[in-house]
Parts: C-alpha cells; sequence; structure tokens
C-alpha cells in the first residue's frame, strides 16, 4: 500500500470519527412525542438557564448589596450615636430607636474585645457582599455570624470602649421576591409545558392512527373507519395513504378476476380436449396416451393458477389460537396417511389471521415436503414481534443460490429435486405470496434433517 493510500485511509478513519461525534440522532428519543416534546423543552431549559443567570448576575448581586448597604448604614449610624452619647440612659433610647426602626437588637459590652482569630480587618478577600459593605462602611474590626440564634445574622464590631454586639433578622439580607421569582418561573415553565404537551399528544396520536392503518393494511386487515385528522401535513398523507391502499386493492382484484376468469375460460375446451381424444379411433395406444399427459398437465397448471387466483380472494382476519390451528392441520395430514411430528414452544394467545390463507400457505408447503422427503415436521415458536412457523423434511434440499428462485412462479430445480413428483412450479410461490398478504414472508434454510426448512414468519 501506498503512502497516498495511507494518507487516504487514516483521513477517511478521522472522518468516520468525527461523524460518529456529530452523529447526534442517536441520542435523540425514538418516539416523535419525544422528539416532539424535546424541541420545546430545550428552548424552555435555555430561557431558564439563560434567565436564572442574568437574574442572579446582576438583579441578585444589585439587591445584596442594596440590602447589604442598608443594614451596614444602620449599624454606621449606631455606632455614631454611641459615640455622641455615651451615657446608659441614652444608650436605652437608641437601643429602643434601633429595634423600633431598624429591626435590629444591640447590646454593648464594655471593655471587651473581640477574639483575635475571627476577627475581619479589611485585609484579604472579602467572603461575601455583607462582608465587604460593612468594612466600607465602618472601617472597624468585627465577626459575623450567618448562623445565629433563631436563625439571624449577629454582627460583633470592636469599639474603643468596648464590643457592640448586633443581632439583625434575615429579612434584612435576603428577600423572598427572589425565590417567588424562581417559584413563579418554574412552575410557568411547567405549566405551558403541559399545555403544549397537550397539544402534541393530538398531533401524535393522528400519526400513530396512520401508521397503525398501514400496519394493519401490510398484515391484510381491513381499515374500515380510517378517517383523515391532525394537521394538515399528517391529513395529507392520510388522504395519500387511503389513495394508495384502494388502488393497491384494484390491482390485486383485477389479478384474481383476470387469473380465475382466463382458468375458468380455459376448462371448457380442455373438458372438450378429452372428450375428443376419448373418440379417437385408429390412433396409436401410445400417442393417445402422450395427449392424455400433455392434458392432465394442462389440468394441473390450471388448478394451479384458480389455487393461486384464490389466494387474493376476500376473507376477513379472525382470532384464532395457532396452537389449535396447527393441531389440526397435523391430525388432517395424518388422516391421509402422511406421520407429521408436531412440536409447539410458546405460541399460546390471541393471533388475527386470515385462517383459509394461513391454511393454503402450510397446505402448499407442507405437501412440497412430503413430495420430497420422507418424515416431515411441523413446528412453531412466538416472540414478542413474531410467529414463526417451520416444516422441515430429510429430502435432498436446494442449493442456497437456488433457494430464492423457486419463489418464481414455474421455476424447477429438477436438479435437486425430484422431477417424477409432479407440480407446476407454483406450490412455494403461492405460499409466499399467502404469507405477504398477511403481512409476513416465507424463507427456506437448510433443515437440521438434512433437507429443506420452509420458514414462515408472520407479525403479530
Amino acid at each position: 500500500m501506498t503512502d497516498d493510500s495511507l494518507s487516504n485511509a487514516s483521513l477517511q478513519d478521522k472522518r468516520d470519527s468525527a461523524s460518529g461525534w456529530l452523529n447526534v440522532t442517536k441520542w435523540l428519543p425514538a418516539t416523535l412525542m419525544g422528539r416532539s416534546a424535546l424541541i420545546i423543552v430545550v428552548p424552555l431549559i435555555l430561557v431558564q438557564v439563560i434567565s436564572t443567570f442574568i437574574f442572579y448576575d446582576n438583579h441578585w448581586e444589585t439587591l445584596s448589596r442594596r440590602l447589604a448597604q442598608g443594614l451596614a448604614g444602620d449599624i454606621s449610624h449606631i455606632r455614631v450615636y454611641l459615640r455622641d452619647h455615651p451615657s446608659a440612659e441614652e444608650f436605652v433610647w437608641i437601643q429602643t430607636v434601633a429595634r423600633q426602626t431598624m429591626l435590629l437588637d444591640i447590646t454593648f459590652e464594655e471593655d471587651a474585645a473581640l477574639p483575635p482569630d475571627r476577627v475581619i480587618t479589611g485585609e484579604g478577600p472579602y467572603p461575601d457582599v455583607l462582608t465587604r459593605e460593612l468594612w466600607r462602611e465602618m472601617k472597624r474590626p468585627f465577626t459575623i455570624d450567618f448562623e445565629g440564634s433563631d436563625g439571624d445574622i449577629e454582627i460583633h464590631m470592636q469599639l474603643p470602649t468596648g464590643v457592640l454586639h448586633v443581632i439583625a433578622p434575615r429579612k434584612r439580607l435576603f428577600s423572598s421576591t427572589t425565590y417567588v421569582f424562581v417559584i413563579w418561573m418554574v412552575g410557568s415553565s411547567l405549566l405551558l409545558f403541559g399545555v403544549a404537551a397537550l397539544f402534541l399528544n393530538v398531533q401524535v396520536r393522528a400519526v400513530r392512527r396512520l401508521a397503525r392503518a398501514a400496519d394493519s393494511f401490510g398484515k391484510g386487515r381491513d381499515v374500515p373507519n380510517f378517517k383523515p385528522e391532525g394537521a394538515m401535513e399528517v391529513r395529507q398523507a392520510a388522504r395519500a395513504f387511503t389513495v394508495m391502499r384502494n388502488r393497491i386493492q384494484r390491482q390485486i382484484d383485477q389479478r384474481t378476476d383476470m387469473l380465475a376468469g382466463v382458468s375458468h375460460d380455459l376448462r371448457t375446451p380442455l373438458t372438450r380436449l378429452r372428450l375428443q381424444v376419448e373418440m379417437l379411433d385408429g390412433v396409436p395406444d401410445e400417442d393417445i396416451n402422450a395427449l392424455k399427459d400433455d392434458i392432465d398437465d394442462m389440468q394441473r397448471m390450471l388448478d394451479g393458477y384458480l389455487a393461486f387466483a384464490r389466494g387474493e380472494g376476500e376473507e376477513n382476519p379472525q382470532e384464532i389460537d395457532i396452537a389449535q390451528f396447527l393441531s389440526d392441520i397435523e391430525k388432517r395430514f395424518s388422516r391421509d396417511g402422511h406421520d407429521i411430528g408436531l412440536h409447539l414452544d410458546n405460541v399460546s394467545g390471541p393471533f388475527t389471521v386470515k385462517p383459509i390463507a394461513l391454511q393454503r400457505c402450510l397446505s402448499n408447503l407442507i405437501s412440497n415436503a412430503q413430495r420430497y422427503g420422507t418424515t416431515v415436521d411441523l413446528s412453531a415458536h412466538r416472540s414478542d414481534t413474531h410467529i414463526e412457523i417451520m416444516i422441515d423434511d430429510d429430502g435432498p434440499g436446494i442449493s442456497a443460490e437456488q433457494r430464492e428462485n423457486v419463489f418464481k412462479a414455474f421455476y424447477r430445480v429438477d436438479g435437486s429435486r425430484n422431477p417424477e413428483t409432479g407440480g407446476v412450479g407454483l406450490g412455494l410461490t403461492i405460499a409466499r405470496d399467502f404469507a405477504r398478504s398477511l403481512g409476513g414472508d416465507v424463507v427456506l434454510r437448510e433443515s437440521p434433517k438434512g433437507g429443506l426448512r420452509a420458514i414462515v414468519r408472520l407479525p403479530v
């Protein structure tokens, strides 16, 4: 490998890695309701974060500074009053005024000193806005305790003659409007999200109905009461689905009528040919037998056409017990002298299907297995989304590269299957057509018995 190719490969790996990091769809919710809600929630959260940041960075800072300045100013005035009116009688008057007009409880301790380890002297960074504003106003050593008795704030200031003790209520520094703002912001967001979720649910419900209708139609079930609803785009998609459903149904009916009509019309001249062959005189017996064989082949082909056409006929889905249904099929083939092994694994529970169509599908596959093998096993198991019905035989099987071709009409693999068993090459075609009309499929695999395994997958 050249250096250029190595560099190109390295560049491609980097691009793949970058695209993996940039691929945000894997982090998105899987449902339309979740993604629509995300479109509303993300802007709401961004608005909340931005508003909260601006509020706390501006309003909260400004409000806290103004409240701290007011409290610091009141304490500074008290200090001035104490300096100008040092008598005990005047202190009582200052104490009463401070309590009534400033909501402050003050006491004075003469000849006292603050503990040196807790004193704030203005050196170093300030831990909060109140400390900064107190120092700026008083320029005196002090201590502050935000967890005082009864949740009040205790401030102790060093004066020349002692220590002034001030107890201030927390509402002097903290405003309840801050919490009201936060509660109102969060509450209004939740209210808006609830209203938006109700509207989203109505719109998403229309999309869910359209998805259920399409799924039911794909499973071969009728959707008689489906009406377009929801937003304009959803109604447009629903009308397009209705037009598509009617067009597909018309095409199926036309093909069914054409095949049934042609097959039925050909039976009359075929019957006349059989009678004329029987009445031939002077023709060697081997030639007559050859003509009869050709007529028999034509009869089998017409029967195959009619069976294929009947598969598209009208049949309403019914709720059946799939275990009992498979058991009845096994008993019917057993009555005809065929030995079939039946193995059922967790298939209990209701299952809605077109029973006649499913019976024809399984009968074709079982008959095909009996035609080419000596022993046949019928088994089934159920998952959350599908029911799998398997038919195993011990015949010669079909090579992997030919397994898809055998579903083509009139295709025969005479090299691997027994050409003496008859058939016109429509059995597997009819079986797959039945299964797909029910919303499922038929696939071929190698059987544990050594032959072929036909798997019928049907949605639950």
